[in-house]
């Protein structure tokens, strides 16, 4: 007898995994780096993991040293690896300087297993996948970056589909081309989530208010939300409706991973809601909405109070 029973549900997260060097000091005294695993799409896979969510991975890792670090730290964190993409190319990484608690990057990229997927190489999606996450640098950089958009055309139809650009101006080599995909990309989106710097350098002049919130709606995703940093996030629903949400009270070590964790939190709660579909976050609802934006920043509050990229586990949160 053929068996129904239905699969349960799976977010693929689509994007970088890549070795973050972290500034340390050493024994003899001046500061050297040391390898952690990071990337911004990566981070928020691991965090989904960590949640308690069926999650899967679709990357460009090496099979190099690095590689198989990556690839040891999703299975660690229950990410499922069935759909990466291996190569023997060498794996990107990210030199960090942290400044103040905060992060910039410096990126090592070129001929990387990450960047250089095309559409030629992604996998058939099985049904079980129900959910699609983009973001980060991999939406920067060509061909890999092609690739994804040629993923969001092609399986995001029926599937719900969240937008972090994670916009970083120094690491976009031809802004006319990756304005273009962006938007190509936004027109299938159902989330977008952007920063209030992400904000002003997709639409230059725009308030983080409803008249911005809905320029930005206007490009395709039903929901829009901006994150604030200590001011919290404020959302716009398919509705037009304003929702706001206060950012998580927490003693900041650094802020590597936070807006990836809170993406993370975001998708987990609105899964466990049953409201991670298309119809659903069509007619998403303030309540909804608020609950998911708050868990978010509960989850994002445990990574900034340590240091690096260490999504919390779903115990550390009762």
């Amino acid at each position: 007898m053929k068996d129904t029973k239905t699969e349960t549900p799976m977010i693929l997260c689509c994007g970088e995994a890549l070795i973050d060097m972290i500034p340390t000091p050493t024994v003899a005294g001046p500061e050297g780096f040391v390898p952690h695993v990071g990337g911004a799409v990566f981070n928020t896979a691991v965090a989904l993991g960590r949640l308690g969510l069926p999650v899967a991975m679709l990357t460009g890792l090496s099979s190099d040293l690095f590689g198989r670090k990556l690839a040891g730290a999703l299975q660690a964190s229950n990410v499922a690896t069935d759909l990466v993409i291996t190569s023997d190319r060498p794996t990107t990484l990210a030199f960090v300087q942290l400044r103040d608690g905060h992060a910039t990057y410096e990126f090592h990229d070129e001929n990387s297993a990450g960047r250089m997927i095309t559409p030629a190489d992604l996998p058939a999606l099985p049904d079980r996948i129900t959910a699609l996450y983009f973001g980060g640098i991999s939406l920067a950089v060509e061909p890999g970056a092609e690739a994804y958009a040629a993923l969001a055309a092609r399986d995001g139809a029926a599937r719900a589909v969240m937008i972090d650009p994670n916009i970083r101006p120094g690491f976009i080599r031809d802004a006319g081309a990756y304005r273009a995909r962006l938007a190509r990309m936004l027109a299938l989106a159902d989330i977008v989530k952007v920063s209030d710097e992400d904000l002003a350098w997709l639409i230059p002049g725009a308030g983080i208010d409803a008249e911005g919130l809905a320029a930005l709606a206007a490009q395709g995703p039903k929901i829009v939300v901006v994150t604030r940093g200590a001011e919290g996030a404020i959302a716009r629903l398919p509705s037009g409706q304003i929702v706001t949400a206060p950012a998580e009270r927490a003693r900041v070590v650094d802020t590597v991973g936070a807006g990836d964790t809170f993406n993370a939190g975001l998708l987990a709660r609105l899964s466990e809601l049953g409201k991670l579909t298309k119809p659903a976050l069509a007619a998403l609802d303030a309540e909804a909405l608020i609950e998911a934006l708050s868990f978010g920043a509960r989850v994002a509050a445990v990574t900034v109070s340590r240091a690096g990229a260490n999504p919390p586990w779903r115990r550390e949160l009762a």
